[in-house]
């Protein structure tokens, strides 16, 4: 066919295809490929920079905005402060809010009727759990447990804040001999979020030494989807086991109601209420089954009452 009877397209591709056989037309379309795919990292990071930059703006405003003391407004840590707006590994907003976990709520409701004599915070980030669980178990010894540096200095200074500093002991990494020489007492609450760890740590050898105490164990099923199946049968003859699922992010947006998000649109409460998890996630909560039945009335009466 006569090159002026084709196509441009055509015409290109012939051209491309005739001088990419010869060893100086492969290099310079080699070197054009790179270029291309150089270029295209540069802008999607660039891209990526600048929204980042927009949503952390977007979040500081919010902050600003709702929380201006830095205090939790709902949920069972009611009260709690915060020395600067910033989380470990979570979202702010809705731990200031009070809705973070909140499928977690009724159960930490329930389990108040408690005396427990020690909180284990293992994977504590910035102090979430252990220094909320230390305001409402006053009596309960505080041990905060996390590998990264800043996280237990983050949770340090929230102990201070709210007056606990003398309480959270802080350690590094918690393996199974850490947790078992510390001074539980007759009955603990062990929270764990150790980010797949949980595989190794739990075994049917310690669910044994901790069958008077209780657990809420986060499963990061989306790290091996084998986790929870596998927690469930260490703590199957020592515990009663009870699997709750979190709820997607964009059911909390049109879900959840607060006073405090009257005001904002639908996208704005994704924002807000979002934990931006990898996918729906599975906390075991592991009662001791030597306790009596009261518990177990106080937490199924619970969960059928909802989110305050």
């Amino acid at each position: 066919m006569p090159i002026r009877s084709m196509g441009i397209k055509a015409v290109l591709k012939l051209f491309v295809d005739r001088t990419a056989r010869t060893r100086l037309g492969w290099r310079f379309y080699r070197g054009c490929g790179r270029l291309s795919q150089y270029l295209a990292k540069v802008y999607g990071h660039a891209r990526f920079v600048r929204a980042t930059r927009d949503q952390d703006e977007k979040l500081a405003r919010l902050v600003k905005e709702l929380f201006p003391t830095l205090t939790v407004a709902h949920g069972p840590f009611q009260g709690m402060r915060y020395p600067a707006a910033e989380s470990f590994g979570s979202m702010i907003l809705p731990k200031l809010l009070g809705s973070y976990e909140s499928e977690l709520h009724p159960t930490l409701e329930a389990l108040l009727i408690n005396d427990y004599t020690a909180i284990v915070d293992i994977g504590c980030a910035e102090g979430y759990y252990a220094v909320g669980l230390g305001l409402r178990f006053p009596a309960a010894n505080v041990f905060a447990f996390d590998t990264s540096p800043k996280a237990r200095q983050m949770c340090a200074e929230m102990a201070a804040l709210n007056g606990l500093e003398s309480r959270v002991q802080i350690g590094n990494f918690c393996d199974a001999e850490a947790l078992k020489s510390l001074p539980l007492g007759e009955k603990a609450l062990i929270i764990s979020d150790c980010e797949g760890y949980e595989n190794v740590l739990f075994n049917r050898e310690l669910a044994a030494f901790l069958v008077q105490h209780d657990l809420i164990v986060e499963a990061h099923d989306f790290i091996d989807i084998e986790t929870s199946p596998n927690l469930r049968r260490v703590f199957a003859q020592s515990h009663k086991v009870e699997i709750i699922s979190s709820t997607d992010d964009i059911e909390k947006a049109h879900a959840y109601q607060f006073a405090e998000l009257d005001r904002y649109s639908t996208g704005e409460r994704f924002t807000i209420l979002g934990e931006r998890r990898p996918g729906i996630m599975k906390w075991l909560v592991l009662t001791a089954q030597t306790q009596g039945s009261t518990t177990a009335q106080q937490m199924a009466k619970a969960r059928g009452e909802g989110i305050a």
